[in-house]
């Protein structure tokens, strides 16, 4: 997948980056990653993957953006009050980069329709702020062998580690017994930022194949204090979802 002049003009700068080169922006060119959630995750990590290059995006939120989303979700406006956060993220997004394939999906993951909903991909980005549909993801990203992206977000406090089926612990082995789910959780605008642009050094760094990404490892931090923590996790022999896998 060739790069055309205005594309090297366009990625300059990361191209110069040592062991991206050219070859680096064709596999973002070909790549396909799905973000599952569009609030304040899902908003800037998406965007930075857009403005990154990734050839495809499929964009998957059942939600309506509100006045109240307007404090960390930054792919939308006061005019997109009521509208589609997947229509709105499209048209936010190829107005940033119309090479961008972007496929909108207004609706909710379920375990009958995930497969249909997300398709063939490289990536999923986990922008959710719900266990239930997490663990619905990670057990098809388990099952299909798709690198999966976790993040997640609480006032000051984020946390993000990478998923690779088989090479280390998926989200299950983590979190043994689902976490309490949390209804309008009070959350800090900056943080879901700094958490999501992780998360897309995350997945890119997985499809150019550049640098260590964050398998068996969880990191936390906590903006509050301004202090970044890792806690490595291994693998459990006798997890319900990847140990037969």
């Amino acid at each position: 997948m060739d790069l055309s002049e205005s594309e090297l003009e366009r990625y300059d700068r990361q191209l110069r980056i040592r062991g991206w080169d050219i070859n680096g922006q064709k596999r973002l060119k070909a790549s396909k990653v799905a973000v599952v959630g569009l609030g304040g995750l899902g908003s800037a990590s998406s965007i930075y993957l857009a403005a990154a290059g990734v050839g495809s995006l499929t964009l998957i939120d059942h939600d309506k953006v509100s006045l109240p989303d307007l404090n960390r979700q930054i792919l939308y406006s006061e005019e997109n009050i009521g509208l589609s956060k997947a229509e709105a993220a499209k048209t936010r997004i190829e107005s940033l980069n119309s090479k961008v394939k972007v496929n909108p999906v207004e609706s909710r993951v379920t375990e009958k329709n995930i497969g249909s909903l997300i398709g063939e991909v490289d990536v999923i980005v986990d922008g959710l702020d719900n266990w239930k549909t997490r663990f619905i993801i990670n057990e098809y990203c388990v099952k299909k062998g798709i690198p999966l992206v976790h993040g997640g977000v609480s006032e000051f406090y984020g946390q993000i580690t990478t998923i690779i089926p088989q090479e280390g612990p998926c989200l299950r082995c983590i979190f043994p017994t689902q976490p309490p789910e949390t209804t309008h959780i009070p959350i800090f605008g900056a943080t879901p930022a700094v958490i999501a642009s992780i998360q897309a050094a995350e997945t890119i760094k997985i499809i150019t194949g550049i640098g260590k990404p964050l398998v068996g490892r969880l990191l936390l931090i906590d903006l509050e204090e301004a202090t970044f923590e890792e806690a490595k996790i291994n693998r459990n022999p006798n997890c319900p979802t990847c140990s037969s896998k």
